[in-house]
């Protein structure tokens, strides 16, 4: 069964950090954002599977919503 889950993405001075918002606990990191993007994935395959179709259901149905501000200081 496949499934949609969003992903954010940081990059810092030491590589890339990524989580899953709706999967509590499911996070990675990797030296580049390819790497992030593979761990990422397993990570969340991996956390998935220790679910039931219940479990997964409900983390799944929280709608996430990202967007960008532009703000001004001073």
């Amino acid at each position: 069964m496949s499934y949609k889950v969003s992903v954010i993405i940081e990059k810092d001075e030491r590589g890339y950090y990524a989580y899953c918002p709706e999967l509590e606990g499911c996070q990675t990191q990797g030296d580049s954002l390819e790497e992030a993007l593979n761990n990422i994935k397993e990570a969340v395959q991996l956390y998935l599977e220790t679910m039931s179709k219940d479990e997964i259901k409900s983390c799944l149905s929280r709608e996430i919503l990202n967007t960008s501000l532009e703000v001004n200081i001073g």
